[in-house]
């Protein structure tokens, strides 16, 4: 860059250079002081204010780069020889883009090009603003007339990729298929190609198009010579064999790249494809999801002749058996689990038998029993077998352990392989309980025997047989769901515990602990070892999906804050900067991964996790805010008054939703985030697959989000129509009148009612009939929350409306205060009880308590700040008539009487929190450990827990090695029962916070509101006195009225307000 400084605007190099040195170092202050001093003696330069600009950005200061910047912009305009610097348009489209203001630069660069239509670096500099803003019909313009201009083949291959990202990301495919193999062909006929890369974009525009022969006559010429790998040619070359339907020239050619490459598994599946005639791997509809991969047993029936499929089969088999002889490698595998493969397509054919496969499995169990991979590599085969031959399969496994390995890991590594082989087909979980707990002691048993075997690995390094406590773990959890009995389900955790503290970089016990806790509802624990598995980048879009869902439904706001805002951070950074990659590889001719890392950001921008994530982020900021409603509104103004939202809830249907999250690692009880087993009776499952459910998550997902992003717009327009109802009218940009709020709220309500089944008359009907008692919370199934969130805003709306909830009733204007009091009392206090103390079973219902108390009752709180606020004295003239003073008279009765509901119901809620909360820890932790302490019988939770008790004052340094020794010496379960108190403790310790804030809020209500009644009738008192009393009748002593204290009349006139409208009709 250093010759580049003595170009920059006419500014010598070592007037520049500190003030780069000073960037780089992150030394801005200084580097705004060089810049300042550089300016006063080029105060013209527009580079000298790009580089201050660029400073400023640096520093925080958006708005004074801006304006710097816009300087420079005006500066280069005025001056057409300063645009031919392409440095400081560089520098300013690096300010602009940090600022998003990215359209400044490519009209910066647009209009430099125009004025120097010749220039290379400026086109150069434009293509690269239309790759940042994915402009690609504008990208294929600009390579192109590079191209003219020069001449060169990677501007050319420029112009192509263009077109390709247009058919991926666009419509038009085949035109514009054929425009770029014209534009290719044209090139090759004047000048051949000369790039590796460009060889394969030119044979993918022709794969697009279905044109097999030509790609492969193109392969086959001169140009083949460019792909130097011939392992690499020969793949291509198969695939397009085979595409073509060419299948047995395509089965010669995976020959030839299984000779020479012969642990390719999927090769041989191509090979195999190939000999018999099954396309499927090679079709344009193939799944292709890198997260949920296509498993082998997807594959085509074959429908050839059986002679003709005999003899195809007998020639792979030959050529595998060819392959094994060959091999003297005692790690590939690809050979040994062919015969597997060949078996189980003559199984699927008619023509196998389930006795082969078994053999075939006996033998690839004695070479590669000992491996981890093993039950992956033989799940799909085992599917085949029919229950019985799968029984005499793993009678066959255990006859193996007669005769164990010599060498002791290795007979370590077979062991487990067979208690993984029992989980998969179901036999470990169909014995009886005590059989299955004798089983889990012992794999336990085991792993300390193992111990030793790692006592000189790294800490770093996985240790010998540290799968087996996660079979256990599956084993104590699905013994917890059998019996109900909690102490298996700690001793689970204990179990995983005590593998963490001899190695705390287990992935898999960090998970399975992470589901435990959150199932056991100490949140606050199962966030701790999600952080500690330090997930980044991408990462955190494919493993949060772990922790996401719990942590919405939970007190811990500041822990969800963060976690949303570091998702999104990295989700947004990467939309911004993955276009400099996409640059990138353009610049280094890497056109493959240019379509890649496009098509990439496309699937990570349809996420259905950003998507929620940028939802929950708006609710959880209205969560945060709503017991005061000046912030709320400030909330809602950032968030366009949740208008934005409500178009999202209108598009959502038709968008596409990508679903990337990685399922594989979740623990079998719960496979998805809306699935958990533990949560229902036990349905006698002796294996839980983890399915492919996208289709079902995908409907969830669009329901959620529908539901949730018409939140904002609907608390918005309830605090408005809640004032209306005591208002004339509500001002908002402008103004808008109540029937407009009224109306606009409807349409939402019945858009609500129908997410929820209904329409809006029968949903009224069901929240109705639950409140009174007529009908049970049942009838809200497992949309409670959503229910009572409806019965909410339809108080808001009936508010300030002038129709009638029910034909036969006549509650117009009037609110149904008491029925979503009754509701949110009732559900809330039936939460309550449904909760015992820890030891006895886990809280399932304590986030259902928590999302009532910080959604619906503080929606319904925000409703009554507004009716309060409106109907503070305002100095305002009233408009003449008692039917307005009559109808708010109404409203601040039920406002009144809310309040006071809410804040009782709260108050029992606080009350449970502090029982819990004040308990003695001792008594706590004992309750914890009393569960896995039970001596007298041979059967129960507790026996796995008294292996790892009784193998503490067993170690020795010089047989387990002196870390494992000194870290076995650190665990104890009192501390981990301890954790579990603490970490509850925490837990609730939030939610208390929540619970008393509101407390706090309602009360400052309750005295607004008699301070409010106090001042208002000590004003009116005169009038009251001569309208108002009279018309009490004798039943008040009238003449004393005038007699009493101010405080005393004001005690009077409530208590005769309240009797005369409790009387009203």
């Amino acid at each position: 860059m250093a010759s580049k400084f003595g170009l920059a605007g006419g500014i010598p190099e070592r007037r520049v250079r500190p003030i780069w040195d000073a960037i780089d170092s992150r030394q801005f202050k200084n580097a705004l002081k060089h810049s300042t001093s550089l300016l006063a003696k080029c105060p013209n330069s527009p580079y000298a204010l790009a580089l201050k600009s660029l400073i400023l950005e640096r520093m925080g200061k958006s708005d004074e780069a801006l304006s710097v910047c816009l300087n420079a912009k005006d500066l280069l305009y005025k001056n057409d020889s300063l645009l031919m610097d392409d440095l400081t348009l560089s520098t300013l489209q690096i300010v602009f883009q940090r600022l998003d203001r990215l359209d400044l630069a490519t009209g910066c660069y647009e209009y430099a090009c125009s004025k120097f239509p010749s220039n290379l670096d400026l086109m150069m500099g434009l293509f690269n603003c239309y790759v940042r803003e994915y402009s690609f019909v504008k990208q294929q313009q600009t390579a192109i007339k590079m191209y003219k201009l020069v001449g060169e083949e990677r501007f050319l291959l420029w112009a192509v990729c263009s077109i390709q990202l247009q058919v991926f990301c666009g419509n038009g495919g085949e035109k514009l298929a054929m425009l770029a193999e014209g534009l290719l062909k044209k090139h090759v006929a004047s000048h051949s190609l000369h790039e590796p890369e460009a060889l394969i974009v030119y044979i993918s525009i022709l794969e697009q198009q279905a044109r097999y022969g030509d790609a492969l006559e193109i392969l086959s010429g001169k140009l083949g010579s460019l792909l130097i790998i011939e392992v690499d040619k020969l793949r291509i070359q198969g695939k397009l064999l085979a595409r073509s339907g060419d299948y047995a020239t395509g089965a010669d050619i995976y020959e030839k790249i299984l000779e020479l490459c012969p642990d390719d598994w999927e090769c041989f599946l191509h090979y195999l494809g190939c000999l018999l005639e099954d396309g499927s791997s090679w079709s344009n509809g193939v799944h292709n999801d890198p997260i949920n991969p296509q498993k082998s047993v997807d594959c085509k029936v074959s429908q050839l002749p059986d002679e003709v499929f005999h003899s195809r089969i007998s020639t792979s088999l030959a050529f595998v058996k060819k392959l094994q002889a060959d091999t003297s490698d005692d790690f590939i595998r690809c050979p040994y689990l062919a015969i597997l493969e060949i078996e189980r397509r003559k199984k699927l054919h008619g023509k196998g038998n389930d006795d082969d496969i078994v053999e075939a499995l006996m033998l690839y169990f004695l070479k590669f029993g000992h491996l981890a991979s093993f039950s992956s590599d033989v799940e799909a085969f085992l599917q085949v077998l029919t229950p019985d031959k799968k029984m005499e399969f793993l009678a066959k496994l255990m006859k193996t352990l007669d005769s164990p390995a010599t060498v002791p890991t290795k007979a370590l590594g077979q062991s487990i392989t067979i208690f993984k082989i029992q989980e998969l087909t179901g036999n470990l979980y169909k014995l009886p309980v005590l059989e299955l707990e004798s089983c889990a002691v012992q794999m336990v048993k085991m792993y300390c025997k193992s111990l030793p075997l790692s006592k000189d690995l790294d800490p770093q390094e996985s240790m010998h047989g540290e799968e087996l406590l996660s079979m256990v773990c599956n084993v104590l959890v699905q013994l917890f769901w059998r019996t109900r009995h909690l102490g298996y389900f700690i001793e689970a955790i204990m179990v995983l515990e005590f593998g963490l503290t001899i190695r705390r970089y287990i992935w898999q016990y960090k998970i399975l602990l992470l589901h435990l806790y959150s199932h056991l509802g100490v949140i606050s624990l199962a966030y701790e070892w999600y952080k500690s598995l330090d997930m980044k980048n991408i990462l955190m879009e494919t493993v949060s999906h772990h922790i996401l869902p719990q942590m919405l439904v939970s007190p811990l706001w500041g822990d969800l804050n963060n976690l949303l805002k570091d998702y999104l951070k990295f989700m947004d950074d990467h939309f911004r900067e993955s276009a400099d990659l996409t640059f990138l590889a353009y610049r280094h001719r890497n056109y493959s991964k240019v379509i890649e890392f496009v098509q990439f950001k496309e699937r990570l921008q349809r996420s259905n996790q950003y998507l929620v994530a940028r939802v929950e982020t708006s609710v959880l900021q209205l969560k945060q805010k709503a017991d005061n409603i000046e912030e709320e509104e400030d909330v809602l103004k950032n968030l366009n008054s949740g208008v934005h939202f409500v178009e999202l809830s209108n598009e959502i249907g038709s968008k596409t939703l990508t679903f990337n999250e990685d399922f594989h690692s979740r623990p079998w009880w719960t496979p998805t985030t809306e699935k958990n087993y533990l949560l229902g009776p036990f349905e006698g499952l002796s294996y839980c697959p983890k399915e492919n459910l996208t289709k079902e998550r995908e409907e969830n997902v669009r329901r959620v989000v529908e539901k949730k992003s018409l939140l904002p717009r609907m608390i918005y327009l309830s605090i408005h129509s809640a004032s209306a109802s005591l208002k004339e009218s509500v001002e908002e940009n402008g103004s808008k009148s109540g029937s407009k709020i009224s109306s606009e709220l409807k349409f939402l309500l019945e858009h609500h009612a129908k997410m929820l089944g209904y329409s809006l008359s029968d949903a009224v009907e069901v929240v109705m009939g639950v409140s009174s008692g007529v009908k049970s919370f049942e009838a809200f199934g497992s949309d409670e929350i959503d229910w009572i969130n409806f019965a909410v805003f339809l108080n808001a709306w009936n508010l300030n409306s002038h129709e009638p909830l029910q034909p036969d009733r006549d509650q117009c204007g009037r609110g149904i205060w008491h029925v979503v009091d009754t509701l949110l009392v009732k559900y809330i206090s039936e939460k309550i009880k449904s909760m015992e103390s820890l030891v006895c079973s886990p809280r399932v219902d304590l986030p259902i308590l928590v999302q009532l108390v910080t959604e619906p009752l503080a929606w319904h709180g925000l409703v009554i700040q507004s009716c309060v606020r409106s109907s503070l004295p305002s100095g305002k003239k009233k408009k003449k008539g008692g039917s307005m003073d009559q109808h708010s008279s109404l409203v601040l009765n039920g406002v009144r009487d809310s309040i006071q509901s809410l804040c009782d119901i709260l108050k029992e809620v606080a009350k449970w929190i502090r029982g819990q909360i004040d308990r003695p820890e001792d008594e706590s932790v004992e309750n914890i450990l009393s569960s896995l302490r039970k001596k007298e019988q041979d059967e129960g939770p507790g026996r796995v827990f008294h292996v790892l008790e009784s193998l503490i004052p067993s170690i020795n340094e010089a047989e387990h090695g002196g870390r494992i020794c000194q870290e076995l010496k650190t665990w104890s379960a009192l501390d981990v029962a301890r954790k579990i108190v603490t970490g509850d403790s925490t837990l609730l310790s939030q939610f208390l916070n929540i619970c008393e804030s509101k407390i706090k809020s309602f009360q400052a209500l309750k005295q607004q509101i008699s301070s409010d009644i106090k001042c208002v009738l000590l004003n009116v008192f005169p009038l009251i006195s001569r309208h108002f009393v009279p018309a009490l009748g004798a039943a008040y002593d009238l003449e004393l009225l005038p007699y009493l204290s101010a405080t005393e009349r004001v005690e009077w006139i409530v208590q005769a307000l309240h009797r005369w409208t409790r009387s009203l009709p």
